[in-house]
């Protein structure tokens, strides 16, 4: 990655700030995204300077279109072009289906959809001048498999795997390969804080591999698909869940609803 333009959306926590992070150790420089965590963005851009890359902040609240477009401008600007985008942002909610409103629907479907899709857009032209460049697109094991109360974020994690399956026939030709990433349960902020003092390491032992995946796991599944070592691997889905997609689960934890206080979407999620 030494010398290549990156860009990094929802790189202020978990995911997307481990993927921000390999993307600087490999050498090169990277525009991080943020919405609402810019404490965790910031701490990442010091890391990254500390270790002497590059790397700058970009706030945008990806409800709203003219900031997703404004994003795409000011990121390119900085890095004086783009050689990847990492399509990583993404807001997740638990309720039981006969609950959701109108209102939680579109949030997710706004953030988690229509921003990459359009954010995307406005970086064509910047990738098609960067060929061969590369877009990874984040979605999750619950585009490939069924868990209650995810029906919103299942589909929009299912549309990321459809889009990018499409996007890729379209752009190779231009020299841009699409591929996704499928992470499993993976240790981050968001899913501590839903349950502080969870046991992290039975948790893990629930996963065939032993072990909750880490943000460094993922990041470095992206920084591989976006390199040459990956030149033909196109329009594919990289599963990096510790072996939970091949397993075939015996429980009746689907007949159990979770508790209000217990809930993932708290704080950016209206209802929750």
């Amino acid at each position: 990655m030494k010398g290549k333009r990156v860009l990094v959306t929802g790189a202020g926590t978990g995911i997307g700030k481990g993927i921000a992070l390999e993307f600087a150790r490999a050498g090169a420089t990277v525009a991080l995204h943020y919405s609402r965590s810019a404490k965790g963005a910031e701490e990442a851009v010091a890391e990254i300077r500390r270790s002497g890359g590059a790397a700058a902040l970009f706030p945008a609240d990806f409800r709203r279109r003219s900031e997703v477009r404004a994003l795409a401008s000011h990121a390119v600007t900085y890095l004086g072009g783009l050689d990847v985008l990492v399509n990583n942002a993404g807001v997740t909610m638990t309720l039981p289906f006969d609950q959701v409103t109108e209102d939680q629907f579109d949030i997710l479907y706004a953030v988690n959809v229509a921003a990459p899709f359009f954010l995307t857009q406005a970086l064509l032209p910047a990738l098609r001048d960067a060929a061969p460049s590369a877009i990874v697109n984040i979605s999750s094991i619950h585009a490939l498999e069924g868990c209650p109360e995810h029906s919103v974020y299942a589909g929009t994690r299912g549309a990321i795997i459809s889009f990018s399956r499409e996007l890729a026939i379209e752009l190779a030709p231009l020299g841009i390969r699409v591929n996704t990433i499928a992470p499993g349960s993976t240790n981050v902020e968001n899913h501590r804080a839903v349950a502080p003092g969870a046991d992290l390491a039975a948790a893990g032992r629930q996963i065939p591999v032993g072990h909750l995946g880490e943000p460094s796991d993922i990041g470095r599944a992206a920084v591989f698909l976006a390199s040459d070592a990956a030149r033909s691997i196109v329009g594919q889905t990289l599963v990096v869940d510790g072996g939970t997609t091949s397993w075939m689960p015996f429980g009746e934890q689907f007949r159990e609803r979770s508790q209000p206080g217990h809930r993932l979407g708290q704080g950016y999620v209206p209802g929750i």
